[in-house]
């Protein structure tokens, strides 16, 4: 196994990612930079997805939609509150732009120790017990209210208060749960710019492809860039959840 494939825990003290110069030479050798401006065209510009354009316009949506479901989200977690013990939020470290890391913000649909118990589950994933991605199909720690969640993907939207942070937009890859140093060097790419809610990988199949298929999908994604794919993405997505394809 290289240097570069060696697992690390995405919380392991004493290792920060943003300046160890190895890790910042593989990222810099692998992020694909557009090097045009979104708007203008000109060489040297900011491409759309890591533009203040972008930036502004996901923050106002999402505290826009925040505002607008509030009673939903506030049903949303009285069900998890009185449903089972622990907290309604979970807050999950997940990657980002650059590799950096942040907590992403979801409804907590699995049973409180849920973290504790993945390794000894790790034998049921279905991509395989030495994958990277990590899942499972009938997973025994989601609760009832947990599998309705997920299902209808409504354990998603507190990702709305990342958006509006600024650590994630409304489109772009899935942050993954592991660091950036699993990622091998063709992965790297994806992180060239923002996480989102939604992306390509969830109107073209969600969980039903692995991750080297994910990062295909997200490396069309960077190439294709632009304010209309943006729209185009969220006005597929909501069909796409409601129907469940995929979802699991």
């Amino acid at each position: 196994m290289t240097r570069h494939e060696q697992v690390i825990e995405i919380n392991a003290p004493g290792r920060d990612k943003r300046v160890d110069p190895d890790h910042r030479r593989r990222l810099d050798a692998a992020i694909h930079r557009q090097g045009r401006g979104w708007l203008t065209g000109r060489d040297g510009g900011r491409p759309w997805t890591v533009s203040r354009t972008n930036r502004v316009v996901a923050s106002l949506g999402a505290l826009a939609i925040l505002l607008v479901l509030c009673p939903l989200l506030l049903g949303l977690a009285l069900l998890v509150k009185f449903s089972s013990p622990g907290p309604v939020l979970f807050v999950q470290k997940r990657t980002g732009y650059r590799g950096r890391v942040f907590g992403m913000y979801k409804f907590r649909t699995m049973v409180a120790d849920a973290e504790a118990l993945k390794e000894s589950l790790r034998h049921l994933n279905k991509h395989g017990a030495d994958a990277i991605d990590f899942k499972i199909d009938n997973d025994p720690r989601i609760t009832p209210i947990g599998r309705f969640l997920r299902r209808s993907s409504l354990d998603e939207l507190p990702n709305l208060i990342n958006v509006v942070t600024g650590d994630m937009r409304l489109v772009g890859p899935r942050p993954t749960s592991f660091n950036a140093y699993r990622y091998k060097d063709n992965h790297l790419v994806r992180l060239s710019i923002y996480p989102g809610m939604t992306g390509l990988w969830q109107i073209s199949g969600r969980s039903n492809i692995d991750f080297d298929q994910r990062v295909e999908l997200d490396l069309s994604y960077i190439a294709e860039q632009s304010l209309w794919l943006d729209l185009k993405i969220l006005m597929i997505t909501p069909f796409k959840v409601f129907s469940g394809h995929g979802a699991s």
